[in-house]
This record gives structure tokens, sequence and C-alpha cells, in this order.
């Protein structure tokens, strides 16, 4: 766990609506942080009829499926989860950039806030590490950030 993790204090936030935009490639993991998701909702008091799962197929479709979720004008914040492995193409470095790309840009556009919760990594191992029921979950650690910049645009916006 990094020294710059959301911290997973209990942010005062009445009840947000939440989209939760998940990648169906690599389901193990995903699965895995959308557990850490529903985890991370607990804790904070949210329930889970307070959030919407999206699936799309892949992490490249993840930022139409988020741009879209967005737009509706429905939701709070919105979590983006998905899960690239290094293969032995190049595959894996233009999905990577293009999806981080594409979800960045939809965050500054459309002022809602949205977590990046895909995982980048060289093996199934480190993915299976980050989306498991542990202090690593990335999918739990995306959720605390989503919350606490709800909670910041919030303070911000009231002033």
């Amino acid at each position: 766990m990094g020294s710059a993790r959301p911290e997973a204090r209990r942010l005062d936030i009445k009840t947000p609506r939440l989209s939760v935009v998940v990648a169906r490639w690599n389901t193990d993991i995903t699965e895995g942080l959308l557990s850490g998701v529903f985890r991370a909702c607990y804790s904070q008091g949210v329930d889970h009829d307070r959030l919407s799962i999206f699936h799309v197929p892949g992490a490249f479709e993840l930022a139409l499926g988020v741009q879209q979720a967005a737009r509706t004008g429905q939701f709070d914040g919105v979590i983006a989860l998905g899960s690239v492995i290094r293969g032995d193409t190049p595959h894996f470095d233009y999905v990577c950039a293009e999806a981080t790309r594409g979800i960045g840009q939809v965050t500054l556009e459309e002022s809602v806030p949205i977590a990046f919760g895909l995982l980048t990594t060289d093996t199934h191992e480190q993915a299976l590490l980050r989306s498991s029921e542990n202090d690593s979950n990335k999918g739990e650690e995306a959720t605390f950030a989503v919350l606490e910049m709800i909670n910041t645009l919030r303070l911000i916006w009231n002033r």
C-alpha cells in the first residue's frame, strides 16, 4: 500500500449516487475490484441501492462508458474498473495509454469526480494481489478517492 493512498476515513457525504463502469475483460480481476467498491461503500455508509453498475467489454471501452454515465447528471461520481495485463505485444501499451487518456479527458470535460481503478500490471499475479480482499485492493482505493473528491468539490462549490 502506497503512502499516497486516499484515506479510509469516514467522510460526511450524504447519500452519494455512484456509477461503477466495469470492464468484463479479466473478469476474475475486475470482480475482485468491484468487491472492493462494495466494501468501501459499506464502510462509508453508502447503500448498494445508491450504486449503478455498468459493464463494458474491456479497458479501451471504459472511457466511453464513464463519459456516458457522467453525462446523465444522475451520479455524483463515477468509478472506472478494469485490468490490462502486459503480454508479448505492444497492445498493452496502446490500450493503457488510450484508456488513461480517455478517462482523464472525461474527468475534465464533465466536471464529475471519476476514480481511476484501471490496473496495469506485468503479471496476472500482480493484478490478483491488487484486486483481492486486502489493503491493496484498488477498487476500494478508487472508491475512497471518488468519495473524497465528491466531498472536496461540495466544499468548493458551497464557498
